[in-house]
């Protein structure tokens, strides 16, 4: 009898930083390897957020393969950071695999061979059989995941809708293959929950082109658009209408054309004939011309903004122009998105913002959650990511459908489900977990103590002491030096920062007259005592940063 455990190391309680995995009798499949970009209070220099590698790292010789579902950032870039620490296979259909190279470019990583694979396929890894099937989401060549084992096949969907209008093979979702499986015994399905609360399919509602149309029509005004840069289906919208009305289409971002050259390559679609120009062949003075404006995450409005306040050397912002905001505010993003739209109507153009409750982003709502249960047809059902209230509001559906609460499982990230069989044992079974930050500078990890010292910065403040000692006689003969940065008010201060010099004068001499003087240590010393003191008498929690240097005098 297989033992078989399911957990996630990102994805639940969060948006994005999705990673799961799948153990069949101790053989680990890592399902996604993904970031998330940071809140506005998260922020602190920090680009984006990974998952904690620890568990995989310490059992490295257990990981039988990464299977990456498609090319979002919330799915695929943080593998980059795990291969750096780590060998292992790695799986992908081709357009996802192409996007991945270029990542790994970035790390500096050589010698990662990705398995391509194709959307409908049943291969064999480590003696364990896995299924692909094609799901439909904003960007090509989207699969799920479903693994055989001897209780009912384990089925990932990741992200996913059902439009059957839409039947470019790149994208489109096979339904066929979804009810083959749903008829082999399933045991678990795991299914994406961030559109949970959305009434009804999200089909046709994805789609902007209804919305922007007449916009194309007007002649002589210039058009920008907004728009993420890995949502290909919306650009794809926005190149059949420049076809249409005989527009020229001008990206802003390098990525963006090169991931269409990749599309074009694969002959997933092919770009309308003489409708993009190169940067070289934009005008500003261009009439009839769209611009796309994109970027991942917060990128996009930080671009559009740029124009907007006159700082950006290619466009500059006419009052004619129309500004069309196609990329929905998300998570993160929300402080540099009202900066922009604030600057925009200071520029006086014409601002367009589709409204994220008529056009969806193309995540599974309750209709779409309701057709894949019904087509898999689980024994049991694990709502996966999406913050807690859409992992409930996932598990409700599933409740609607039939299924009683003890067939439907919510984790936390880090929290294993055990099944013995075909029967869930156990979830009690949980490991820690510690979010890494990345540092914008170089893409160093940033730890839990540097995020502290970073609130505390941006919050209380810092207070810098420095004294010069002799550095044989450890006497001093410069300072102290008391500096305060946004901790009291220095006129009604200078009480506060005389004893902030006594305290470590005090130190100090202490120390040297115990023969206990160390630098380090003192300095630690001193940082307890004077952070003690500050505390009590002004309620604040500054960053206390205590230099004692030592200078050779060179006397015999």
């Amino acid at each position: 009898m297989q033992k078989i455990r399911l957990m996630a190391l990102g994805g639940l309680d969060e948006d994005g930083k999705n990673m799961y995995l799948v153990e069949i009798d101790g053989d680990i499949f890592v399902l996604d390897a993904g970031l998330k970009y940071p809140s506005e209070s998260e922020q602190l220099g920090i680009e984006y957020i990974i998952p904690d590698f620890t568990y995989l790292l310490e059992h490295k010789d257990r990981v039988k393969g990464i299977f990456i579902s498609h090319g979002h950032d919330d799915v695929m870039s943080a593998l980059g950071h795990l291969l750096s620490q780590m060998d292992a296979e790695v799986y992908a259909t081709a357009l996802t695999a192409k996007i991945l190279e270029d990542d790994f470019k970035i790390h500096k990583l050589k010698n990662k061979h990705i398995h391509i694979i194709k959307r409908s396929d049943k291969f064999k890894v480590a003696g364990h059989v896995v299924h692909t099937f094609p799901v439909m989401q904003s960007i090509a060549d989207g699969v799920g995941f479903a693994f055989e084992t001897d209780s009912g096949m384990i089925v990932y969907t990741s992200e996913f809708i059902f439009d059957y209008d839409f039947l470019n093979k790149a994208f489109s979702m096979d339904i066929n293959a979804l009810s083959n499986l749903g008829q082999k015994n399933v045991l678990v399905l795991m299914s994406e929950s961030t559109g949970s609360k959305r009434t009804g399919y999200t089909a046709p509602k994805h789609k902007i082109t209804d919305h922007i149309e007449h916009y194309f029509e007007e002649p002589d005004r210039r058009l920008l658009i907004t728009l993420y840069r890995q949502n290909l289906f919306r650009i794809m919208e926005v190149l059949e209408l420049a076809a249409k009305y005989k527009k020229k289409v001008f990206f802003y971002s390098e990525e963006h054309v090169k991931l269409l050259k990749m599309v074009d390559d694969l002959g997933y679609y092919k770009i309308p004939r003489n409708v993009i120009i190169t940067k070289e062949e934009f005008n500003n003075d261009m009439k009839d011309v769209v611009g796309v404006i994109s970027g991942s995450g917060n990128q996009v409005f930080k671009l559009m903004n740029n124009i907007a306040i006159g700082e950006d050397r290619l466009i500059e912002l006419r009052q004619s122009d129309i500004v069309i905001i196609a990329s929905p505010v998300v998570p993160g993003t929300e402080k540099d998105a009202t900066a922009m739209e604030n600057d925009l109507f200071k520029a006086g153009v014409s601002i367009v913002k589709l409204n994220a409750r008529e056009i969806l982003s193309m995540h599974a709502s309750i209709e779409d959650l309701k057709m894949m249960l019904y087509l898999i047809n689980p024994k049991y059902y694990l709502p996966i990511k999406g913050d807690y209230s859409n992992l409930v509001s996932n598990a409700d559906i599933a409740v609607d459908m039939g299924y009683t609460p003890d067939k439907i499982i919510i984790l936390d990230n880090g929290q294993f489900a055990t099944f013995e069989g075909s029967r869930l044992a156990s979830t009690s079974d949980q490991i820690e977990l510690e979010d890494k930050a990345i540092d914008s500078s170089d893409m160093r990890n940033v730890s839990g103590m540097v995020l502290r010292d970073r609130e505390k910065l941006s919050t209380d403040g810092a207070i810098i002491c420095g004294i010069v000692l002799d550095f044989k006689t450890k006497k001093i003969i410069g300072g102290p030096d008391i500096q305060s940065r946004g901790v009291i008010y220095l006129k009604d201060a200078d009480h506060i920062l005389a004893e902030i010099g006594n305290i470590l004068i005090s130190t100090i001499e202490k120390n040297v007259e115990n023969g206990t003087y160390e630098n380090m240590q003192v300095r630690m010393e001193a940082r307890e005592l004077i952070s003690r003191y500050v505390l009590k008498t002004t309620g604040k929690a500054p960053m206390i940063l205590p230099a004692i240097v030592e200078i050779n005098l060179g006397e015999e």
